[in-house]
């Protein structure tokens, strides 16, 4: 049998809940199972809500059980201890970053207390008030149930994503913080986790002498997209503006719930934002940007196909193919290795540019003149429009795109020639 059983209404009428509590409340009498009606509007929140409010509730509830029964345990452990709370198998590479999550705290001398909800038993959920601390690695499932645990308990939590060399560094300091409020009263001792961390970024991570190499340095003037759930895109953002100087011409997630906090993390860092759930919204956006690489979902990475544009896979929704064999975690400074090895992969090879200019050579991608829109799209580019715009360094063919099809536009041009090309020109010139 089922240790637990979570009905999901289907429904909105608080008649038909009411019936479908008292329905939970005789199954409870009768079954050996515990049966709880989760407590979640499916048609007013996405899966991520339901899934983060459905753990919370599930903590709650065996918490509660706990308490009532005389079973719970309050006693802090002897020595520094978290929960891991928001690891799921079906998560983007959640099993490697777990296991590389639990590395980056045993070095410093932290256990693991708890791993929910992949890898603990329900009997066991009694115990995690044990832990000094928690970590919600992903913003997306477990920030719920670490905000009732802190409420109910008064266990900080750590919201800091150890995405790249500098959210990392900020993790372990903010883990630092809280094991020295408890330290010298259990342990009689503090801890500095400096050396720690200047050890890691110097041998274990090689992202830090690769953002300084002349392969990186190639990167300088290319354009990135990025769009994926709330915590990886805004550190995704991050790693490519604060860690490899590559410019971000717009950042953005489908996380609408959560639009506040990514656009307070993001600012500053890309041009312009976009929070939607409309995939042909961001397919046209990334079409008029153009960009040299895509950053986002399994969504993005079909847009990218459409506009012979590369596309880093770095959140979910995801294809089969993006659950690798191999140890890649996005966590941690191993998950700084692997995030640079994808961002450079993602791009064109950096000299390719520069050695077609000295050589002679010309630029054999087709030009972007797309939209993955439904709409018409009223402006037509001649053969020789389209011959002169590839000559145009790629560097700088897309705003040149842009810019004359908004004079196209204000001049009721539906054709644009060489002519209507130098034309632009000149006006943007005078």
């Amino acid at each position: 049998r089922p240790d637990l059983i979570v009905l999901t209404p289907t429904c909105t009428s608080s008649i038909l809940q009411e019936d479908l509590q008292n329905f939970v409340d005789r199954a409870s009498s009768y079954s050996e199972s515990d049966v709880i009606l989760a407590d979640v509007n499916h048609y007013q929140i996405n899966e991520l809500q339901a899934a983060d409010k459905t753990l919370e509730q599930i903590v709650r509830y065996y918490l509660d059980k706990a308490r009532r029964e005389g079973f719970l345990n309050r006693s802090l452990t002897d020595d520094p201890s978290a929960n891991i709370i928001g690891i799921s198998t079906p998560g983007f590479h959640n099993q490697h970053d777990c296991r590389e999550l639990k590395r980056l705290l045993s070095e410093p001398g932290i256990s693991i207390n708890q791993i929910i909800p992949e890898g603990e038993f329900l009997k066991n959920l009694k115990d995690l008030p044990r832990a000094w601390f928690n970590i919600v690695p992903y913003r997306e499932m477990g920030l719920m149930a670490a905000n009732f645990l802190e409420k109910e308990y008064g266990m900080p939590h750590i919201l800091t994503t150890p995405i790249g060399i500098l959210n990392t560094a900020d993790f372990i300091a903010q883990i630092s913080k809280i094991v020295n409020l408890w330290s010298f009263s259990l342990i009689e001792k503090k801890v500095n986790y400096d050396l720690y961390v200047e050890n890691q970024t110097k041998f274990v991570s090689q992202a830090t002498w690769f953002s300084k190499s002349i392969d990186c340095q190639n990167l300088a003037g290319k354009e990135a997209a990025v769009s994926g759930d709330a915590t990886h895109a805004a550190a995704i953002t991050k790693i490519l503006v604060r860690e490899m100087g590559i410019r971000v011409s717009c950042s953005g997630t489908y996380c609408k719930h959560d639009a506040d906090w990514f656009n307070e993390q993001v600012q500053g860092l890309c041009d312009e934002t976009i929070i939607t759930e409309d995939h042909t919204e961001i397919g046209d956006t990334i079409a008029r940007i153009e960009p040299s690489a895509i950053f986002g979902t399994q969504m993005e990475r079909h847009i990218g196909k459409r506009l012979d544009i590369p596309c880093g896979v770095i959140s979910s929704p995801v294809h089969i193919q993006n659950f690798p064999l191999g140890y890649r975690p996005f966590l941690g400074y191993e998950g700084t290795n692997q995030i640079s090895d994808l961002i450079y992969k993602s791009f064109n090879l950096g000299m390719e540019d520069h050695l077609l200019d000295v050589f002679g050579g010309h630029d054999t991608k087709e030009v972007n003149i797309k939209s993955l829109s439904t709409e018409k799209n009223n402006i037509h580019w001649s053969y020789d429009a389209e011959s002169e715009l590839k000559k145009i360094p790629g560097f700088v063919r897309g705003k040149i795109k842009k810019n004359t099809e908004v004079f196209a536009k204000q001049n009721n041009i539906s054709t644009i020639t060489v002519d209507v090309m130098y034309a632009a020109k000149e006006k943007l010139s005078s």
